[in-house]
């Protein structure tokens, strides 16, 4: 009998040994600083190829049941904290294991943070660093009071004024409107504006017809060296090529007269395309209709641009361009008898500008990394004023006239060529 219950105890003995052949793994995941308990943390247990895992609940606990015993790496991780590992945690079959695991905050060693400001647009002269933006013709049909002239468009940009509404002369910061720059298609041109005298920047009316342009350059300082003459700022302009497909007119009128306009194709084949666009003043077109109520001081104005856009099969694109103005006003003062702000009592003052530029471009590409761009120019410039009386003045009879012009031819090669991606 005693060795049946020997026998019986030793059973219950070995059988309650294999029931507790597993057991739970749990605990608490905790931040090492502060002790605040890390919900959503990940625990994984591993032993040989063999792993499993949990995560911490929003008390930052976990369980893990029915672990059968044995040795177990454990690998906790978090989100913006160190990972955590331990080796060789023992699972017994007769107490559950119990783990307070604190992580450590992850310290994240990164670039230094650089804040600049948000450019307007990408210059088209890659040599530009500062002080320059680029700007669209759409630009000079929303900003107020810019009548399409880029002039006054600019006079709404930081540090630029001008002097006052019936002049487009550009002030940037405090400079003289004298230093500025005019560019058209690469070259150097004279005052673009009716009514300019000679040496100056500005006028009422501006020659540029914003029809013809597309996006330009406008720097107030830093100048690449290709500006050498720029004191105050630089007006790089360019112009459109026409439509090579499809012939297109317009027909408007402005602030800077009335117009009339085409473009097309010259060949379709070759791509080449004409762009042409004249325009008169609207009072001086209404004074020849009897129409005008201004008095006898009408001014007439009148410009013509034009560009053909040459491309060929081996030689490279040919471009031929130019822009021509002139603008004349009569001030009659002969039955006035005092004096006004620029004329004399029984005077009649006669005033008006000329302008005119011609440029050839040549752009040709060597290789598919370099090309040379070539140009050819003309300008010229002129003023004449005449100051003549009909009666006498202060006893004398006043008579004076004066005309001045000048002429510029110009040539330049720009050799351009891709080292690399970075030069």
């Amino acid at each position: 009998m005693k060795r049946t219950l020997l026998f019986l105890s030793f059973v219950l003995l070995f059988s309650s040994a294999f029931s507790q052949y597993h057991q739970n793994l749990r605990g608490v995941v905790l931040d090492r600083t502060t002790k605040i308990t890390l919900p959503g943390a990940n625990i994984a247990i591993i032993q040989g190829d063999e792993s499993s895992g949990t995560t911490s609940n929003a008390n930052g606990e976990f369980i893990l049941e029915d672990v059968p015993i044995g040795r177990y790496e454990v690998v906790v991780s978090y989100m913006g904290y160190e990972p955590f590992q331990a080796r060789n945690v023992e699972l017994t079959s007769g107490k559950e294991r119990v783990l307070n695991i604190e992580l450590e905050e992850q310290v994240i060693a990164v670039d230094e943070i650089i804040v600049s400001a948000r450019s307007n647009g990408e210059t088209i002269n890659k040599m530009a660093a500062i002080s320059a933006r680029s700007f669209s013709v759409r630009e000079t049909e929303r900003y107020a009071g810019s009548l399409g002239d880029p002039s006054r468009m600019a006079s709404n940009f930081a540090g630029v004024i001008t002097a006052n509404d019936s002049r487009n002369d550009i002030i940037i910061r405090g400079n003289s409107p004298q230093g500025l720059l005019w560019r058209l298609e690469g070259i150097t041109i004279p005052n673009p504006n009716h009514f300019g005298a000679l040496g100056a920047t500005g006028g009422p009316v501006s020659m540029l017809n914003n029809n013809l342009l597309t996006n330009s350059d406008f720097f107030t300082g830093a100048f690449p060296a290709e500006y050498g003459n720029a004191l105050a700022g630089v007006f790089d302009l360019r112009m459109r090529n026409g439509n090579n497909q499809k012939h297109e007119f317009v027909g408007q009128m402005g602030f800077s007269g009335i117009e009339f306009g085409a473009e097309g194709p010259i060949s379709r084949k070759n791509g080449s395309s004409y762009m042409v666009n004249y325009r008169y003043s609207v009072p001086g077109l209404m004074g020849k209709l009897g129409l005008n109520n201004a008095g006898t001081a009408i001014p007439e104005y009148q410009d013509l641009t034009f560009k053909l856009n040459l491309p060929t099969k081996n030689a490279g694109t040919f471009s031929l361009f130019g822009i021509a103005g002139d603008s004349q006003i009569e001030f009659d003062d002969t039955e006035s008898e005092g004096t006004s702000y620029d004329t004399f009592a029984g005077t009649i003052t006669k005033n008006g500008s000329r302008m005119g530029v011609a440029g050839l471009t040549h752009r040709f590409f060597p290789d598919e990394k370099s090309n040379f761009l070539s140009s050819l120019s003309s300008s010229y410039q002129g003023v004449n004023t005449s100051v003549d009386s009909v009666t006498l003045n202060r006893g004398n009879i006043i008579f004076f006239g004066e005309e001045n012009s000048n002429i510029n031819i110009s040539a330049s090669t720009k050799y351009t060529r891709r080292i690399s991606s970075r030069n």
